[in-house]
Formats: structure tokens, sequence, C-alpha cells
């Protein structure tokens, strides 16, 4: 039996646009979503679907995000980590995770170039969003994901480990030492340094 044409509403899927009113579904053409993501027409159906049947409301808050995580992550606290990984999610700064804002993401994450992969790191370190990492950042980085793998805080042997992490991390990454550490300088250490290199996936695998 032959398979029937694709009908336009398959090629149409709906988010919402949140607002200070009620929000209000918005049609997004899945050419539009192929373009900007390296994702096929056949694979966004298919996680729309999932997505729609997970978040029938068509977006992802803080709260449902942090729940999901912390399935994945039992033995530890998962909600510190969580927060700053959804803020690097929030592609629109909006407060919620829309299927354009996970998709984007997504493709990012999984099919995009080493640049691409490091420019979505720095962003998720570069916590108040001005456009540099500095040691305080990279710190609570680096305790949040402590915590998400079950190491406690303020233990004295932790809470050591964790600032000579930072320091030796940091010095390499700020490579001129003046304090901050650049979008450039991130991506030129950790093209060269393959510690710093596994060090980084290992701190961004749990974002998968």
């Amino acid at each position: 039996m032959a398979t029937p044409p694709d009908s336009p509403v398959d090629d149409i899927v709906f988010e919402l646009e949140p607002s200070r009113n009620l929000p209000k579904h918005r049609p997004v053409a899945l050419e539009d979503l192929c373009r900007q993501t390296k994702f096929t027409r056949q694979e966004i159906r298919v996680m729309y679907r999932g997505f729609k049947q997970e978040c029938p409301e068509g977006l992802v808050h803080e709260d449902a995000f942090k729940d999901i995580y912390a399935k994945f992550f039992p033995h530890g606290n998962s909600s510190l980590y969580a927060h700053y990984v959804f803020k690097a999610f929030d592609v629109n700064s909006n407060g919620a995770i829309s299927f354009r804002d996970l998709l984007v993401t997504l493709s990012t994450l999984l099919r995009g170039s080493i640049y691409e992969k490091l420019r979505w790191t720095f962003k998720l370190y570069d916590i108040n969003g001005d456009g540099c990492i500095t040691r305080s950042e990279l710190a609570d980085i680096v305790v949040a994901i402590h915590e998400l793998m079950g190491r406690k805080a303020h233990q004295v042997d932790e809470d050591r480990k964790a600032r000579e992490q930072v320091d030796r991390v940091f010095r390499k990454l700020d490579i001129n030492q003046d304090g901050v550490i650049t979008l450039e300088e991130f991506i030129e250490s950790c093209l060269k340094d393959e510690v710093i290199h596994k060090s980084l996936q290992a701190f961004d695998s749990a974002a998968l």
C-alpha cells in the first residue's frame, strides 16, 4: 500500500509563545526548523511527537526540567546544575524552553562542529551572560557538577579538591592572565589542550 503524501498539517509544528498575557500557539513550518538545525524533516516529526507527549502544553519550565534531571542523577543533587543547563537551553531567555529552543540546542550538541559545541559550553559557564567567564563562575559550575555526581559540598576534602580543580583549569584557560576567560581564549585553550578538552567534555556530558 502506497504511503499517503504528507498533508500541510504534517509540515507544521505548533509551539507556545509566552507573553505577559496568555501564551499563544504559533505555527512553525518544518522547513524553517530544518534550515535552523541539522535535523531532517522526519527526525523533527519524531522528536515533536515525543515532545508533545511529554510536554502537552508545548513549553518546558525550569521546575519540570529539574525533575527530568533528578531522574537521571538520583544519587546526587542535580538542581543547581540543571538550573545552569536550563538557562543555556532557554535560547530566548524567557523562562521556558520551547520545541524550537530544544531542537536548536540539541542540533548544536549532537551535530554541531567542535567550535559550535565549545561556544555552547562557554555560554553554559558564562553564568551572567556578560561575554566572559570569571573564576567564581567556573567555581560555581564545578561545585554544581560535584553535587550532581553525589559528592558532598562543604566538606573540607571535597572543597579543597574543587578549588584545586578550578585553579588548575582557570590558569590554563586564562591565556593572558587578566582574571577573565574570553570566548577566544576558551576555544583556543580547549583546542590545543587535550586534558582540558576531555575535562570539559566530562563537564558538559551531563547536559546530554
